[in-house]
C-alpha cells in the first residue's frame, strides 16, 4: 500500500471495507497498461493479456466481461459505493495522472444525487472533502446538457491546465428506449441507437477519444443487458470500476469480474457501518380469521408502537450527546396503487389514533410520481421540518434513495414475505451518525413488522444463506409501548428552581425600579454561576471556591462576563442593565457560591480505557482420536446426459493435480480465512497441526499424491475440525484497564428524561403499584438531590433514593447524566453509567444496585473493575487536595429497603 492509498484512506476517513477496496484499485491500476488497444481488431487479444497478469494477483476474476479491463465492486448497501467512487476518482488521479471519469447512473434519481455528490463542494454529502489537491481545482462535472459549454470555457484545448473532469450519464434513457415494444399485436425490434445519439456526435468523439478515460458504473447490475454493454465499449475506456450492492445479471448469473467483496452478510456481521435488523410481531399474535384490513390495521399499529418509541430514543440520544435530533418515518409497502390508496386512508382517518398521522403520510407511486408537492416532500425526508412520518409505498423504492432515517418497515399482504424483507431492509440499513453504530441499541436498531409471516421469516433464518439469518426477532409487549404524547423533559436543579422562584418576584413586583432590580438579582446570580462552573474545572477542591481569592476572582470573571454579554448586544438599554446587574453581583456573590458548593459533588475528570487486549494461541497437540479425519477419497466421475436420447452415462475422470499441490499450504490457507486466526501471530502453530492432521491422513496408508487430493476435496471440513480445536486453546487477556491524566472537576450535566401522558409526577416517598410503573412516573420532592425531579428504573433505585434524603449521613447526592462519566469498558465500546453518586461527610460513593443473580457475571465484573479504577485514581486526586475519598459500592437490590440505615447498605457491598 502507497502513501497516497494511506492518504486517501484518512483523509476520506474510508471505513475499512472501502479501504480494503481502495487497496484493490491501486493493485489493479499497479498491474494493468492503463491503455487502450492499438486497433479494434486487437481489443480481444489485448484483453487476454490483460487479464492473464490480473489473474496473477487475483485469480478469482474469471473475465472483465466487457471489451475493455473491468471488475466489479460487491459493496452492500449503507456502506459507501458512492465515496468509494470518489476515492478511486482521488487515487487514479493523483497516483497515475488520470484526468477524464465518465459515471454511469442507472435513473434520474441516482443521476441527479451523483452530480451534486461530484460536484457541489458545499454539499454534505461532497465526496471529495478532505482532498487537499481538490479545495483549490475541484473536479469539474460535465454532463450532455452542459459539454457545449464547459467546452466553450476552454477545458479541451491541448495543454490547458485543468481540472479532473467527471462525465455524469443518466443511461435509463437510453435502456428504455432500446426495448422491444409491440404494436398492433405484433412484436416490433427496436432500433437499436448508438450512445453517440444520446450524448451528441461531438461529446461521443469527444470522450471515446480521450486517452485516459476511466468508467464508473453506479448500480452496475443495471449495465450487464446486452444493449447496455455495447453502448459502454463503445466509449473504449481504459479501465472499467463497477459498484453494486447486487453483482447478479439479468439472468441472475454472478458477474465474473467480481474483484472484491463485502457483502450485506457481511456489514451484518461485522455489526458496524448498517443498522441491526430485527424482526417483530405482536406478543401471542395469532391470524385466526382476521381480514385483510383487520391484520393491516394491526400490523400498522404496532409499527406505530415501534416509530413512537424509536422517535422517543432518538431525541433522548439527540439531548444527551449534544447532536441533531433524527426524524424517524415508517415504510409501508403495500401490494398495488389501490392497497396503497385504503392505506392512506385508513393512516389519516379520524378512528386511526385520532387522525394523529392526518397530513403526515406521503404515497409514492406511479399516481402521484409526477405531483411537485409529493416529489419534495419524498427527497427531502431526512429534513427536521419535513412533517413526513409515513411513507406508503407500492413497489422497491429505487436505488439511490439512501435515507439514513428509516427505522421501521411494514410489508403488508406480501406473497413471499421473506423475500421482500430481504429486499426491503437495504432501503433502512443506513446509520444517521457518521454512518457507524453509536452504541445505543435503539438508535442502530431498524424494526420489520412480520405478524402472520414471522415463523416463515424465522425458518428462512434458519437459511446460513440468507441474509436474514443476521436478524434479530422481536416479540412486542403491549406493556412496553410507548404512550402517545410522551415527550423528553430536563430535571431541574436546585439553582434553577431558586431562580425560577425570583422570577415570580419580577412579575409581582409594584413598581418598574423593583421589576429592574429583581430582574437583575436574577441575571447576576446566573453570571455567578456560570462562572463557578468554569472555575470549578481550575480549583483542586471545592472548597477552595470559599477562599478570598477564589471569590475575589470569581466577582471579576462575573462581571467581565456580564459586560461581555453587553458589548456584543450593542445597545445603550444592554449597557444600563449591565450596570445595575454588576451592582448586584457584591450582593448575590457569597450566596451563589456557597448554594454552589452545598449542591455540587466535585467529579474529577479522568477518562477510563481498557488496556491493550492481547489474543494468545496456546500451543497444544491436534486431537486425532475417533477417525476424526479419516476420509475416503473419491474417484471424480463425468456424467453425461444424451439431449435426444436422454441416454444416461458415467465415467472416471482424471485430474491433473494442479488443484492439489500444497496440501499443507491449502490448509493453512483456509484456516487463515477465520477473523480470528491472526496468521502473524500464530503460524508455527498451524504448520504443526497442520503436519500432524497430514500425518494421521497418511497413517491410513495412503500415498502422497492421494493425501494431497484428499485435502482438496476435504479441506473445508478439516479446516474446521482444526478451527474448532484451536479455539478451545485460544484467549484474550486484557492487562486490565488504564486511567489517564486526572484534571479538576467536570461540570454536572443535564438530566434528561421521558414524561409520559396520564403518569405525571409523585412524591419521591409514594409507594407505586405495580412496581413496573416506576419507570414510567418522575418522582419530586427531593432535598439532597443536585436535581430536584428524577426518574428510576425499578422501585429498587426509588427505595434508595428514600434511604439517601432521610439517612441523616447524607450531605447529597446525584443521579448522573448517560455521559457525565468517561468510564470505557467492552474493548472500549461500551461506556458505564453509575446509578447513583452520594456523598457524605468521610467519602464520595459510586453506587450500583444489581439484581442478585447478575452480580457475578462477566460484564458487571468488567464494568466493576473500570469503575474501581476511576474511584482508585479519583482518590489520589482528592486526597491529595485535602477532600474526600471515592469509594465503588455494587449493593445487592433485595436488601435495599426504606428502613435500611445507609451505613448498613454499604458494608453489605457485594464483593466478588
Amino acid at each position: 500500500m502507497n502513501k497516497i492509498t494511506v492518504n486517501i484512506k484518512q483523509r476520506l476517513s474510508l471505513r475499512k471495507p472501502l479501504g480494503e477496496a481502495l487497496e484493490v484499485v491501486e493493485k489493479i491500476a499497479d498491474t494493468l497498461s492503463l491503455a487502450k488497444p492499438t486497433s479494434d481488431a486487437d481489443t480481444e487479444a489485448f484483453c487476454k493479456a490483460e487479464l492473464k497478469k490480473i489473474q496473477e494477483v487475483f485469480p478469482h476474476v474469471k473475465d472483465f466481461e466487457r471489451d475493455f479491463p473491468s471488475f466489479a465492486f460487491s459493496i452492500a448497501t449503507g456502506i459507501g459505493k458512492t465515496r468509494l467512487m470518489g476515492a478511486c476518482i482521488a487515487y487514479l488521479y493523483l497516483a497515475k495522472g488520470i484526468k477524464h471519469f465518465f459515471v454511469l447512473a442507472p435513473n434520474l434519481t441516482l443521476y441527479e444525487k451523483l452530480i451534486r455528490d461530484f460536484g457541489d463542494p458545499s454539499y454534505e454529502k461532497y465526496v471529495f472533502k478532505g482532498i487537499a489537491e481538490f479545495v483549490s481545482n475541484p473536479p469539474v462535472v460535465v454532463t450532455g446538457d452542459n459539454y457545449e459549454k464547459h467546452r466553450s470555457n476552454g477545458a479541451a484545448i491541448p495543454g490547458l491546465l485543468s481540472p479532473v473532469e467527471i462525465n455524469i450519464f443518466n443511461i435509463s434513457k437510453f435502456n428504455t428506449e432500446n426495448k422491444t415494444s409491440r404494436k398492433g399485436g405484433q412484436t416490433v425490434a427496436p432500433r437499436m441507437r448508438r450512445l453517440s445519439e444520446y450524448l451528441g456526435e461531438s461529446y461521443y468523439d469527444y470522450l471515446s477519444n480521450l486517452p485516459d478515460l476511466v468508467i464508473l458504473m453506479d448500480e452496475a447490475h443495471r449495465y450487464h443487458a446486452d444493449a447496455s454493454k455495447k453502448a459502454v465499449n463503445e466509449l473504449r475506456p481504459i479501465i472499467g470500476l463497477e459498484m453494486t450492492a447486487t453483482p447478479t445479471d439479468e439472468k441472475g448469473k454472478s458477474f465474473k469480474n467480481i474483484v472484491y467483496e463485502y457483502n450485506l452478510a457481511q456489514a451484518l456481521a461485522d455489526g458496524k457501518y448498517v443498522k441491526n435488523p430485527t424482526v417483530a410481531k405482536r406478543k401471542d399474535f395469532k391470524r385466526g380469521n382476521l381480514s385483510d384490513i383487520e391484520l393491516d390495521t394491526i400490523k400498522l399499529e404496532d409499527a406505530v408502537s415501534v416509530h413512537e418509541k424509536a422517535k422517543l430514543q432518538l431525541q433522548m440520544y439527540a439531548k444527551n450527546n449534544n447532536v441533531p435530533v433524527v426524524k424517524p418515518f415508517i415504510l409501508v409497502v403495500c401490494r398495488n396503487i389501490s392497497h396503497a390508496n385504503d392505506t392512506v386512508e385508513l393512516l389519516e382517518s379520524d378512528s386511526f389514533y385520532e387522525s394523529r398521522y392526518k397530513g403526515k403520510v406521503l404515497q409514492i407511486d406511479s399516481s402521484t410520481k409526477k405531483d411537485e408537492e409529493v416529489e419534495q416532500l419524498f427527497v427531502s425526508l431526512e429534513k427536521p421540518d419535513n412533517k413526513i412520518e409515513i411513507v406508503v409505498h407500492v413497489n422497491m423504492l429505487k436505488e439511490g434513495w439512501d435515507v439514513t432515517n428509516l427505522y421501521t418497515i411494514v410489508p403488508l399482504r406480501a406473497a413471499d414475505a421473506p423475500i421482500l424483507v430481504e429486499q426491503s431492509i437495504g432501503r433502512g440499513l443506513r446509520l444517521p451518525y457518521s454512518g457507524q453504530r453509536t452504541g445505543d441499541p435503539e438508535v442502530d436498531k431498524l424494526t420489520v413488522i412480520a405478524h402472520e409471516n414471522f415463523e416463515a421469516v424465522i425458518a428462512k433464518a434458519n437459511d446460513p444463506n440468507s441474509v436474514i439469518s443476521k436478524f434479530s426477532f422481536i416479540e412486542l409487549d403491549e406493556n412496553e409501548n410507548v404512550v402517545p404524547g410522551t415527550t423528553i423533559v430536563t430535571a431541574p436543579t436546585k439553582q434553577e428552581v431558586t431562580i425560577t422562584n425570583l422570577q415570580q418576584k419580577v412579575t409581582t413586583a409594584t413598581t418598574e425600579q423593583e421589576q429592574k432590580r429583581a430582574q437583575a438579582n436574577i441575571d447576576a446570580r446566573r453570571a455567578v454561576w456560570q462562572v463557578l462552573e468554569n472555575r470549578n474545572v481550575t480549583v483542586k477542591s471545592t472548597t477552595q471556591l470559599l477562599t478570598a481569592e477564589e471569590t475575589q476572582k470569581v466577582e471579576e470573571a462575573a462581571v467581565a462576563y456580564i459586560q461581555a454579554n453587553a458589548t456584543a448586544s450593542n445597545s445603550l438599554f444592554a449597557q444600563e442593565e449591565a450596570e445595575e446587574q454588576i451592582a448586584q453581583v457584591k450582593q448575590v456573590l457569597k450566596v451563589v457560591i456557597k448554594d454552589f458548593v452545598e449542591n455540587v459533588i466535585p467529579i474529577p475528570r479522568i477518562t477510563i480505557l481498557q488496556d491493550e487486549v492481547k489474543a494468545i494461541y496456546n500451543w497444544f497437540d491436534l486431537d486425532t482420536s475417533k477417525e476424526r479425519f479419516r476420509y475416503q477419497y473419491v474417484n471424480p466421475e463425468i456424467i453425461r446426459v444424451g439431449l435426444a436420447d436422454k441416454m444416461v452415462e458415467t465415467f472416471s475422470a482424471t485430474e491433473s493435480g494442479r488443484l492439489s499441490h500444497s496440501p499443507r499450504n491449502q490448509i493453512v490457507s483456509e484456516l487463515i480465512n477465520y477473523d480470528d486466526i491472526d496468521y502473524d501471530k500464530c503460524n508455527k502453530l498451524l504448520y504443526h497441526l497442520t503436519d500432524q492432521v497430514l500425518d494421521n491422513i497418511a497413517s491410513y496408508d495412503y500415498d502422497p499424491k492421494v493425501v494431497a487430493a484428499i485435502v482438496h476435496q476435504f479441506k473445508r471440513d478439516i479446516t474446521e475440525k482444526i478451527y474448532q480445536q484451536i479455539i478451545q486453546h485460544f484467549e484474550i487477556k486484557s492487562s486490565g484497564f488504564k486511567a489517564s491524566k486526572i484534571l479538576p472537576f467536570v461540570k454536572i450535566l443535564p438530566q434528561n428524561m421521558t414524561e409520559v401522558p396520564g403518569y405525571g409526577k409523585r412524591d419521591f416517598r409514594d409507594i407505586v403499584e405495580p412496581k413496573s410503573a416506576v419507570k414510567k412516573y418522575i418522582f419530586t420532592g427531593f432535598l439532597k438531590s443536585y436535581f430536584t425531579e428524577n426518574k428510576f428504573d425499578s422501585s429498587t433505585e426509588q427505595d434508595f433514593s428514600f434511604v439517601l434524603e432521610t439517612d441523616n449521613s447524607i450531605l447529597r447526592w446525584l443521579r448522573p447524566a448517560p455521559h457525565q462519566f468517561n468510564i470505557y469498558w467492552g474493548n472500549g465500546a461500551k461506556k458505564y453509567e453509575p446509578d447513583f453518586i452520594v456523598e457524605t461527610d468521610n467519602a464520595i460513593y459510586m453506587i450500583e444496585t444489581k439484581a442478585s443473580k447478575d452480580a457475578n457475571n462477566e460484564e458487571v465484573r468488567e464494568k466493576r473493575a473500570a469503575a474501581e479504577l476511576f474511584c482508585e485514581r479519583a482518590t489520589e486526586f482528592t486526597t491529595a487536595n485535602g477532600d474526600k475519598p471515592w469509594l465503588y459500592i455494587m449493593l445487592r437490590h433485595d436488601l435495599v429497603t426504606r428502613t435500611s440505615s445507609f451505613n448498613y447498605l454499604i458494608q453489605q457491598n457485594y464483593i466478588p
